[in-house]
């Protein structure tokens, strides 16, 4: 594997220059023998308790689990097409489906809830991401796709409340919305926009999310992707340190969320990586999805996984 940098920061810091990627598993994800799209391998998330991991195939309905002993493994079959996956304080998984237009949760027992179908009676285009606060409410993005005839007629960002008692339109000026991420001390809401290459960042009054719809100001472009090889801004994550890691042009880009600086980037050459996730006992695996694939490579940095404890500034 091959590490690029700038002036800006030595990636060698962040990973071994030297480090291979491991590939676990293929076969997901692309076209068909007729060439019909049949969608991208997604949503990646590590399930430190029992050290396994949860993906999925997103045009198959296919959810997988991975593990050092098992490898990969088929979980569910009937997903309705479940793309961007997360955890909330709970432990409990949540996940965005793409045919059933709506975001769901596994409880405890096994059984599924529907966490948000429509907004104000009106179905949802086709949530794609989504993401949990540290008081357990759920963010998730709902962009214009695939030929979705569109009820609500906006691609916005929304918030459920922990109790799931009111959804609200937190974000709307957005061609495709798709990956979402907080800041260490959930002070910043970072989401990227896949049609304009680009990450925005947003300051959050998160403590107005208790009477309903958290104040989101201060609107800033943190930056603009550009380049040549595949990949785009998708699946998004902060590190243990803060920096942003979100995909892109190449492989996997990291970002100083502040000044934008393009630190570097893992490269996955001839890949499109889709979304990715921080790993193993240490948090120092970097596993990836790409359109029909899954792998692997070690970091010298650990990342943040989900749930996890907010560091709020006093």
């Amino acid at each position: 594997m091959t590490i690029t940098h700038n002036v800006a920061s030595d990636m060698s810091e962040l990973v071994d220059p030297d480090e291979k990627i491991e590939w676990l598993g293929s076969g997901y994800g692309g076209h068909d023998d007729n060439g019909t799209f049949l969608g991208v391998a997604e949503g990646p998330v590590w399930i430190p308790e029992s050290n396994h991991l949860v993906f999925t195939d997103n045009g198959r309905g296919v959810r997988y689990r991975w593990s050092e002993s098992e490898g990969v493994v088929v979980l569910d079959t009937d997903t309705n097409q479940a793309n961007g996956q997360t955890r909330d304080p709970q432990g409990r998984l949540i996940w965005c489906e793409h045919a059933g237009r709506r975001v769901c949760r596994r409880e405890s027992d096994g059984s599924t809830t529907v966490v948000a179908g429509s907004y104000r009676g009106l179905r949802l285009n086709r949530p794609n991401d989504v993401v949990t606060d540290a008081d357990g409410g759920i963010w998730f993005t709902d962009p214009f796709t695939f030929g979705v005839q569109s009820e609500v007629d906006l691609a916005g960002v929304y918030r459920v409340a922990p109790d799931l008692s009111s959804i609200n339109l937190v974000l709307r000026d957005f061609a495709m919305p798709n990956g979402l991420v907080f800041s260490l001390d959930e002070t910043v809401l970072f989401v990227n926009d896949t049609a304009r290459m680009h990450i925005r960042a947003f300051e959050i009054d998160r403590w107005a999310a208790a009477g309903g719809r958290p104040d989101l100001a201060t609107d800033r472009v943190v930056v603009t992707m550009r380049g040549d090889a595949p990949g785009a801004p998708d699946g998004m994550k902060v590190d243990a340190a803060g920096r942003l890691w979100c995909t892109g042009p190449g492989g996997i880009w990291v970002i100083d969320p502040e000044s934008g600086s393009h630190l570097g980037t893992v490269l996955v050459p001839g890949h499109s990586v889709t979304n990715f996730t921080f790993g193993g006992a240490d948090l120092k695996t970097l596993f990836f999805t790409t359109y029909t694939d899954f792998g692997r490579v070690r970091l010298r940095v650990p990342g943040v996984t989900v749930p996890r404890s907010v560091r709020r500034s006093s």
